[in-house]
């Protein structure tokens, strides 16, 4: 048994001889009786380990910067009383840096045939599933000169949530919408709007917008407004192959393409719209569809918490065909991908006009603003260069972006603050154009 901190104090001081870590009982004997019979019966009452009955309890999911607090029961069903310090191991990535150690370390006191609760609270910093590990306890004897240590498996699991910073912009594109649909109606019909009513002719009105019939029925020139149609197909379509790992600013490109998808989601289900997501690379990671309005939002945040950007190249056919197979209706299909010039001129344009002659597509993706920034350095040579580089990315991204918009493709670019916003106000766009 090895000895505690208190026991190699008193090795220190005389009583056992310094550097004897495991003496054996002879050993102390000769040495100091007493001593040796006071460390026996320390052992001897220290509450046993292996007994003791640990259960969990609380939070299962929180979102990422939010804490999940996790409590543990530890229950003495022997018949000495636990004086104990206690470790709830987490992974890493359970913790904000620096709090580790004081967030998982308790001491508890239990008597006997008694149970208490201690809570441990978590701060993940990354999403996806965590993971309890094991709980280590060490008990100690009233002298607190000798202890038992032993481990138990108490399995739980916190799902870490998206965090859906741009909800923020929400009531705002809310009261967009309401005035798009039913505050406002709108004169110009398209594919994407039905027959609202019938109202007076002013002037500016658009003379196609006349109804003949009506007019001839009445004394006053009669116009049909039109509102946009509800129960639209909208299918989500997250990239998550090689280019949606990289770092823009302190959160991957994967990261900014779901909050924005997220807002998109929750804007088009109070439209009325039917919402679906997929996610894809080289095979599908994540499918939600059929959900009611009211599910749309819990579902997609749940499928996305444990989404990663895969280290491999994007099937551009595959995704396009999974993506026919899940919308098989004339939708509007936004795929968040890169602009990058090499996997939009060799993957995606060929197989784009098979979306676009079914479909209304509008590709989103994530501006690095440093790049922007670059562009405008200028001061030294180093500077002169970088801004050289920065300017023909830019320049690379709106040849891109131009190759698609030639296709009928809505284009998005936008850094990951805008980025959300945008694309709900391209969005809105569409279903005031009627094109929805």
């Amino acid at each position: 048994m090895a000895l505690t901190g208190r026991a190699a104090l008193l090795a220190a001081l005389g009583s056992i001889p310094v550097g004897v870590l495991e003496p054996s009982w002879t050993g102390i004997l000769a040495v100091n009786g007493p001593l040796a019979l006071a460390c026996a019966c320390d052992y001897a009452l220290a509450a046993p380990v292996r007994r003791l009955r640990l259960t969990r309890s609380g939070d299962t999911s929180t979102r990422l910067g939010d804490t999940a607090d996790v409590t543990l029961t530890v229950t003495n069903p022997s018949r000495r009383p636990l004086r104990a310090r206690l470790r709830d191991a987490w992974p890493p990535s359970g913790w904000q840096p620096g709090t580790e150690i004081d967030a998982s370390r308790h001491r508890l006191t239990v008597p006997p045939g008694e149970r208490r609760r201690v809570t441990t609270r978590l701060r993940p910093t990354r999403r996806g599933d965590r993971q309890a590990d094991r709980v280590t306890i060490r008990s100690y004897g009233p002298l607190g000169l000798f202890s038992r240590q032993g481990a138990h498996k108490v399995p739980w699991t916190v799902r870490v949530l998206p965090p859906f910073t741009s909800r923020k912009h929400l009531p705002s594109k809310l009261a967009r919408l309401r005035e798009l649909d039913g505050r406002t109606s709108v004169l110009t019909r398209g594919e994407g709007t039905e027959f609202d009513s019938l109202r007076e002719y002013v002037p500016g009105d658009d003379t196609r917008s006349i109804d003949w019939r009506a007019t001839a029925r009445q004394s006053a020139v009669a116009v049909r407004t039109w509102r946009p149609e509800r129960d639209r197909h909208i299918l989500l379509v997250l990239d998550t192959g090689r280019t949606s790992a990289g770092r823009v600013g302190d959160v991957p490109r994967l990261d900014a393409s779901m909050d924005a998808a997220l807002l998109l989601a929750a804007l088009a289900s109070r439209a009325g719209d039917r919402v679906a997501l997929l996610a894809y690379d080289r095979r599908v990671r994540a499918l939600v569809q059929g959900r009611a309005a009211g599910d749309v939002l819990p579902s997609l945040v749940n499928a996305m918490a444990t989404l990663e950007p895969e280290l491999v190249e994007t099937d551009a056919r595959g995704l396009t065909a999974t993506a026919l197979r899940t919308a098989p209706r004339r939708s509007l299909i936004v795929l968040l991908t890169t602009l990058d010039a090499a996997p939009v001129e060799q993957g995606l344009l060929p197989v784009l006009p098979q979306l676009t002659q079914r479909h209304t597509v509008l590709v989103a993706s994530v501006a690095d603003p440093h790049i922007a920034r670059m562009a405008q350095a200028r001061g030294n040579t180093e500077a002169v260069y970088e801004a050289a580089a920065a300017a023909q990315a830019q320049n690379e991204r709106r040849r891109t972006a131009e190759q698609l918009r030639r296709h009928g493709v809505t284009v998005v670019d936008a850094t990951p603050e805008d980025l959300a916003p945008a694309l709900a106000d391209a969005y809105l766009a569409l279903k005031a154009a009627g094109r929805l």
